[in-house]
């Protein structure tokens, strides 16, 4: 069955053009003009993933993410005129999965749609991660690449299962530092940028580069699965 789809957008021809290219790429496509519209169906019909525009005509776009969250895990890609950071952190601590600012590439579009369609699924505390030649498993604590094991710190490893439960998610400087070292250490900010940093000197084939651990500037981290 093709994974379905819920495009909320006021825009008819932002509506079209992705009823048109995420039907080409074989997903089922609905849609929906205002929030009112969008969450009755999300209630009706929940949709694999959603596609929501922030400047809807009867409801900030922010508030349909924590109205979304309210009654539904499914993934919630964000897709805005709205570029600041601040609009990008909000709507990822409300609960988004990613953010796409206006305009956009339809491919790179495809891309984010089949990175949160593949994390879909909740990471089980004994499940194996593989991406590319690393391999973390969050049951026995180990982490290797290309067969050799890697030794982390306790702290390393924390933050590395953190991103390994939750690939191709951008997760917010403020829920990493929540979930690794606690509500008070929410504004410290750099202190995770040094952790992130080893974790790349251990991990990463060119550290000044990354590829698997990427930057969201301003917003926060990625664990890529994929290219």
């Amino acid at each position: 069955m093709s994974p379905a789809i819920l495009v909320i957008d006021d825009e008819p021809q932002i509506r079209k053009f992705l009823r048109i290219s995420l039907g080409a790429n074989g997903y089922a496509v609905a849609e929906a003009a205002n929030a009112a519209e969008g969450i009755a169906h999300i209630r009706q019909t929940p949709p694999d993933l959603l596609i929501l525009d922030l400047g809807l005509p009867d409801q900030d776009g922010q508030d349909v993410i924590s109205a979304v969250r309210a009654i539904s895990a499914m993934p919630i890609i964000v897709l805005s005129v709205r570029a600041h950071e601040m609009d990008k952190v909000e709507a990822l601590d409300r609960g988004a999965n990613d953010y796409v600012v206006k305009p956009f590439g339809i491919a790179e579009l495809m891309a984010r749609v089949r990175a949160v369609l593949r994390a879909k699924q909740p990471k089980e505390p004994d499940e194996v991660v593989e991406i590319g030649t690393l391999h973390i498993d969050l049951g026995r604590l180990i982490v290797s690449r290309a067969g050799e094991e890697i030794r982390l710190s306790r702290k390393e490893w924390d933050l590395l299962a953190f991103f390994a439960r939750h690939p191709d998610h951008v997760l917010t400087h403020k829920l990493i530092l929540k979930e690794v070292w606690g509500p008070a250490h929410v504004e410290d900010t750099a202190y995770l940028r040094v952790y992130v940093n080893q974790l790349r000197q251990k991990l990463e084939d060119d550290p000044s580069q990354p590829r698997l651990l990427v930057t969201d500037p301003g917003v926060g981290y990625r664990l890529k699965s994929g290219e």
